[in-house]
């Protein structure tokens, strides 16, 4: 075991006195529990989240053009050619 120092606000230690008294726990235990249930969650989306952000990437992805390959490499070498002359209202070599 680690020893840690941390400091915590009087209603934050209130309530882990509580949890810890209330689950026969020691304070350290109910915070080493609290941390890997915390760190197991952590940045996952809840399901209504998930069910927001697939709706969106459908609509989005709905919205994506229908073109023939051949067109999107031209126009793609179309935007790398302006890139290199310098794109629409350059003001030439510097």
């Amino acid at each position: 075991m680690i020893k840690v120092t941390f400091t915590l606000d009087e209603e934050t230690a209130s309530y882990l006195d509580r949890t810890a008294e209330r689950l026969r726990m020691s304070k350290s235990r109910v915070v080493r529990e609290a941390i890997r249930i915390y760190g197991e969650q952590a940045g996952r989306l809840s399901s209504e989240e998930r069910a927001r952000l697939l709706e969106l990437f459908a609509e989005v992805t709905a919205r994506i053009p229908d073109r023939p390959r051949a067109e999107v490499e031209q126009e793609l070498d179309d935007v790398r050619t302006a890139r290199k002359e310098g794109g629409r209202g350059s003001l030439g070599p510097r």
